[in-house]
């Protein structure tokens, strides 16, 4: 594997140590805020909120990045803040400093998003995209199999008990901020902006940007708006029997099979279009929903939940090399970080809303809904013009 450069390695060896330290927390995490008072509402409110700080970060970090001509500083401060939130959340149970620590941990996303994504393009070729950013995502979620493995474990001995956890997930997040030390700055060809960059500048990126990357990103925005957290399926999970450690257990064996499939789909959507694995993969997705609205028994929510796994593996990096194929190198942050920008916008508006609809009107119709909504992404999808489909 010639095109996976050093940098392409650290940079995944960091996100598998930060998402093995975030992913102990996050199965975990609705069944701690329900135990000291969050209704299904506030939960929802509190993922959109914590979502939306990280992605209007994205766009300013993004930009601050490109300006500047540096990657590094951004990557390491990122998961600097990432690592000291985790065992805040442990420390007071008051709502605002859960929202304040959460918003931290997401900060901290923000800050190195836009930065490390330009510079994992920075080290493909145009038909290596898929493969760099998805063997980076393979690893990445590698560490959200390790991670709930651990809480799995220690939950064993110690039921119910979520603060310590808290603390031991500080351990890999430290190990993710040294790993990021050996990270070397790369010259770039483009020459440094020195204009002052507003908090909400990526918004006039969006004026600016090639026609190609709005109806692409217009698509992934409306598909973002229907994509609530991942924490409704656990709890619909729990909602249909299941107890604390098989939530985790089918939790942690959907990124195994996002861990196993991310790399092979990457090649595959090398081969065969960037837009074709994506949109295949948006089809899995509506399967899911679907058949989570069913009141599915144990066996098919493990079904149910492989297929979840396949769908992340065909779409979240594929996302992001497809976006980098058609921007310039030297606004590759900015891109990202604007669409990170209004993606996590859409994504509180998508958690908050399906929160409400779970609350109004339950389970099930927030599912149908959800389902529905993406068959018309897929539409989208299929008729917008070949100029976004590129490799």
């Amino acid at each position: 594997m010639k095109y996976i450069t050093r940098t392409v390695w650290i940079l995944s060896w960091v996100s598998l140590f930060t998402d093995m330290a975030s992913e102990m927390l996050y199965p975990i995490l609705p069944l701690y805020l329900k135990t000291i008072g969050f209704s299904i509402v506030l939960i929802g409110v509190l993922e959109g909120i914590a979502e939306a700080t990280a992605g209007l970060s994205k766009g300013y970090f993004g930009k601050l990045s490109d300006t500047s001509s540096r990657r590094v500083p951004f990557i390491q401060i990122g998961y600097i803040f990432s690592a000291i939130s985790k065992p805040m959340m442990a420390l007071f149970i008051f709502p605002l400093w859960i929202f304040f620590a959460r918003t931290i941990d997401r900060f901290g996303k923000g800050i190195r998003t836009g930065a490390r994504d330009a510079m994992l393009s920075e080290e493909a070729t145009p038909e290596t995209k898929g493969k760099v950013f998805g063997l980076h995502r393979s690893m990445d979620t590698l560490g959200a199999v390790i991670g709930p493995s651990l809480a799995l474990l220690y939950l064993y001995f110690y039921p119910e008990d979520y603060k310590t956890l808290f603390f031991i997930a500080f351990i890999p997040g430290i190990m993710a901020v040294l790993a990021s030390s050996f990270l070397k700055e790369k010259k770039v060809s483009f020459k440094k902006v020195k204009n002052t960059i507003s908090f909400f500048s990526f918004f006039n990126y969006w004026k600016q940007s090639p026609i190609e990357y709005k109806k692409l990103v217009i698509g992934l925005l409306i598909f973002t708006l229907i994509n609530s957290s991942d924490v409704f399926l656990l709890l619909q999970a729990k909602q249909l029997g299941l107890n604390d450690t098989m939530v985790i257990g089918v939790y942690i064996f959907y990124n195994l099979i996002y861990a196993l499939f991310a790399f092979p789909m990457g090649i595959i959507a090398d081969n065969f279009g960037l837009k074709t694995i994506f949109v295949f993969g948006l089809v899995l997705f509506a399967i899911v929903y679907f058949g989570m609205s069913l009141s599915p028994d144990l066996y098919l929510i493990i079904g149910l939940f492989f297929i979840y796994g396949i769908y992340a593996a065909a779409t979240e990096g594929i996302s992001k090399a497809w976006i980098s194929n058609i921007i310039d190198k030297k606004d590759m942050a900015t891109a990202i970080g604007t669409y990170s920008g209004f993606q996590s916008i859409f994504t509180m508006l998508a958690s908050s809303l399906t929160g409400l609809i779970w609350y109004q009107f339950g389970a099930t119709t927030a599912f149908l809904v959800i389902g529905i909504s993406t068959i018309i992404v897929i539409l989208y999808f299929l008729l917008v013009p070949k100029t976004i489909s590129a490799n």
